[in-house]
């Protein structure tokens, strides 16, 4: 499986950072995609301590836990229109944006993209394939919510960052992990269940 992962600047970058993580750990997926906007760039340096500033394949595998010369997350420049998820013919499963700034789902809402993120949005829409949208802001507005609507009724999948307790989370990682597996169930993706609902028992 083959899908696409961009992290745009609304704040939760760790979100973002472990989907990564358990997308390469499911054992299922053979290629990522990543795209990073600049603003992302940013969050990521003040909420995660990392500096992706001029990052290369080498510097993201290092952020990964992945060996330095693994090829199985493949970083895409923001302007690079032309790299494989701005294009329909190029087969993949599909993409998820975590998180997805509001700027960036008004864009794709719009269909009047500038960079790879929105115009690989806009691929996986048009093809059919699954897009699935984590907005992590709040409150929300009313153009926020036209935009979500928009997108949900043009076959988008709207998974907000919102934390569930049914399962007794003990850290940050317990509840940013529910949300994890939440959009690695969209694709039919293996992870653990423990987060999964028991029925109360």
């Amino acid at each position: 499986m083959e899908l696409t992962v961009a992290i745009t600047g609304a704040s939760g970058a760790i979100y973002g950072h472990r989907t990564l993580l358990h997308l390469i750990s499911s054992g299922v997926v053979e290629k990522i995609n990543l795209i990073l906007s600049n603003t992302a760039i940013t969050v990521i340096r003040v909420e995660l301590g990392t500096d992706l500033r001029d990052a290369d394949g080498r510097k993201i595998n290092r952020w990964l836990d992945l060996p330095t010369d693994s090829r199985l997350v493949q970083l895409h420049r923001l302007d690079n229109l032309a790299a494989p998820p701005s294009s329909g013919s190029h087969p993949q499963a599909g993409m998820i944006i975590v998180p997805c700034s509001m700027g960036t789902l008004g864009a794709i809402a719009s269909g009047a993209g500038t960079n790879l993120i929105h115009r690989a949005a806009d691929v996986t829409l048009k093809e059919g394939r699954t897009l699935i949208l984590v907005p992590r802001e709040a409150p929300y507005n009313a153009i926020h919510l036209e935009n979500m609507l928009k997108l949900a009724r043009a076959g988008a999948r709207i998974v907000p960052a919102s934390p569930a307790f049914y399962h007794r989370p003990q850290t940050i990682e317990d509840l940013v992990d529910h949300l994890v597996h939440r959009l690695l169930d969209q694709f039919g993706i293996p992870h653990s269940a423990r987060t999964r609902w028991g029925g109360g028992e």
